[in-house]
């Protein structure tokens, strides 16, 4: 699937976007087009999310499989209403919490949302997101936006817009420019259709906070093959986040975990191949002697900068043509769980686990 011409792009100010600029990607919406945005998770790549047609030009422009719904991106609360199907209180209580910003609700969808947007579900994931330019864009539309991350599928997502570009450069109608996201992964996914609720996807908002609104929230991690049956949510796949070379984590008590990363790392340069790491700062002096490429992810105590990094350090090793990764688990509290969560689906489960032994 190609467009017509090459990608345009529009350069726009973060904080205060042009409306000029806005109100041309709204057109190109409302025309059935795709618009690659800065949202303050990742960039997404939008489409009328009530136009079954526009919305298959997204799974068609990433390579997206069939049964990986996609989120609808709404501006008000009206426009949840409009499609979701009997909202249950407690939605709302967590909307006027955490919105706008990095959170997912999975609802019922009304007759409105196409079936191809669910993945064939009787549910819709919905969120409001909190980026000026999000939002101006999804209002100049009067739609809601239906935007997965604007990455050909299974690749990192995309935290600039080099990045939507070095993916779906002659794939997407429109880029508008904000500059690189602040959060760096995705959204939290809460499914608020099943007893009990259920944290589907960790991400921008941590399990502890949603926890303290829903006690009962549970967290299973679950991933599915790309030939599973249709996902209640985006990004429960597997292979997902996925660099060019194969990715391992080691897991294990930091100074355990280290040594065993070193190790690995000297075996495979040994053995001709190119070593890619992503770093946490604290450990590049005890790697400083080790044959590897390190992209730094920042200290593994600032969660913050660690995700704000993440994808665009995994665009790094690739520039850099490294044939492996390693990283060391991040640990899963607050923020790390969702750093977790990218690494094993880029990894595609392959951790090595040094307190398990071999």
């Amino acid at each position: 699937m190609t467009c017509a011409a090459p990608t345009r792009v529009i350069v726009v100010d973060p904080s205060a976007p042009d409306p000029h600029a806005i109100a041309a990607a709204a057109q190109v919406i409302r025309a059935g087009g795709l618009v690659a945005f800065p949202t303050e998770t990742v960039y997404g790549l939008g489409a009328n999310a009530l136009d079954a047609a526009a919305v298959a030009r997204i799974f068609s422009a990433k390579g997206r499989p069939a049964n990986d719904p996609i989120i609808a991106h709404i501006a008000n609360l009206e426009q949840l209403d409009t499609l979701a199907d009997n909202a249950p209180a407690i939605a709302h209580v967590l909307a006027r919490h955490f919105w706008p910003g990095p959170l997912t609700l999975v609802l019922l969808r009304r007759p409105v949302v196409p079936a191809n947007l669910s993945a064939g579900r009787d549910t819709v994931a919905v969120r409001m997101p909190a980026h000026p330019v999000a939002l101006a864009l999804i209002a100049a539309a009067g739609v809601p936006i239906a935007a997965p991350s604007a990455n050909r599928f299974s690749r990192p997502s995309p935290t600039t817009a080099n990045h939507v570009l070095d993916d779906l450069q002659g794939r997407v109608d429109l880029v508008l420019d904000g500059g690189p996201t602040l959060i760096g992964v995705e959204s939290s996914v809460v499914d608020l259709t099943i007893d009990p609720p259920a944290l589907l996807r960790p991400g921008g908002v941590p399990f502890e906070a949603l926890q303290s609104l829903l006690p009962g929230l549970v967290f299973t991690p679950r991933y599915l093959d790309i030939d599973g049956r249709g996902a209640a949510s985006p990004g429960m796949l597997l292979r997902h986040y996925a660099p060019d070379a194969p990715l391992t984590m080691v897991a294990g008590e930091r100074a355990a975990a280290l040594a065993r990363l070193r190790a690995e790392a000297i075996a495979m340069a040994g053995a001709g191949h190119r070593v890619g790491v992503l770093a946490f700062a604290e450990d590049i002096e005890d790697l400083a002697d080790v044959p590897a490429y390190m992209a730094v992810l920042g200290p593994s105590a600032d969660p913050e900068q660690v995700a704000a990094r993440l994808f665009a350090a995994l665009r790094e090793l690739e520039r850099a043509r490294v044939d492996v990764i390693l990283v060391r688990d991040p640990g899963r509290q607050g923020l790390r769980l969702a750093i977790w969560d990218r690494l094993v689906r880029a990894a595609e489960g392959r951790v090595l686990n040094v307190d398990r032994g071999p």
